[in-house]
């Protein structure tokens, strides 16, 4: 099956990007060639782009005490595991206290490390970090793998409370959702969403031997899905046959 996720606001959508390029950085960092070492830098400088903004610490703080007081309601509980109720509680009081004791935005002291930065500026010319523009980064480029990786590991460490924070906080959103099956009408299909209660993110989940790519469109009050195929011009045009998938709603 292939999970799509649609995130119903911006907070969540800037959550998913992060994940991805977190997930991106922990696969290249551990790797040989100094090519994919590249990529790993290039990586960190996207992270930092997306984690500029103004707002992105206090939101992440805010979600992490919003999930701590949430949780914080099902205690007594008879059907509920106190120490797995504990244990997730203190999972998030670190995560806050990682971001917190973070000064600035995440990933600034990454800004005071001149020749990461003089890389930065390059990165994005296309061919921009050849040798005769940065002789330090092509020398550093053949250095020993574990120097590099060494390198690598301690630049991703300021980095690293962002990306437990977010990780754990799409892991516990992600757990709200109940699975449920529905089946598209000529490959449309659209539901409103309950009242009441605020939905962040839509999965789904289709077989991939369908050969069907969904498009999803959605807002706080509504959502829909409608099921393509990748033609041979290598373009999607609109399936019109009726198929059944998983959806889930979490809150």
């Amino acid at each position: 099956m292939i999970l799509y996720e649609y995130p119903f606001n911006e907070r969540i959508r800037t959550y998913l990007r992060l994940e991805q390029l977190f997930k991106r950085l922990a696969a290249l960092v551990p790797r040989d060639h100094p090519l994919d070492h590249h990529y790993a830098i290039q990586t960190l400088f996207e992270i930092m782009d997306v984690a500029s903004r103004a707002d992105m610490k206090s939101d992440v703080l805010k979600d992490l005490d919003r999930q701590k007081q949430a949780l914080a309601g099902f205690r007594g509980n008879p059907a509920i595991s106190e120490s797995a109720l504990e244990s997730a509680i203190a999972q998030l009081d670190t995560c806050f206290s990682q971001i917190a004791d973070v000064p600035g935005k995440p990933g600034q002291a990454l800004t005071e490390n001149d020749w990461l930065m003089a890389i930065r500026s390059r990165i994005g010319i296309p061919g921009g970090t050849c040798e005769f523009d940065l002789p330090a980064y092509f020398h550093w480029q053949h250095l020993a793998t574990d120097q590099r990786q060494a390198d690598l590991s301690a630049w991703s460490r300021t980095l690293a409370p962002l990306a437990e924070a977010v990780v754990l906080l799409l892991k516990m959103m992600r757990e709200t959702g109940a699975p449920q099956k529905v089946v598209s009408s000529g490959g449309q299909f659209q539901q409103n969403l309950p009242q009441g209660r605020t939905f962040q993110l839509l999965r789904l989940r289709i077989d991939p031997s369908s050969g069907l790519v969904p498009e999803i469109s959605g807002n706080r009050l509504m959502f829909s899905v409608r099921l393509m195929r990748l033609g041979e011009d290598h373009r999607l045009h609109p399936a019109g046959e009726d198929a059944s998938f998983e959806l889930a709603l979490c809150a």
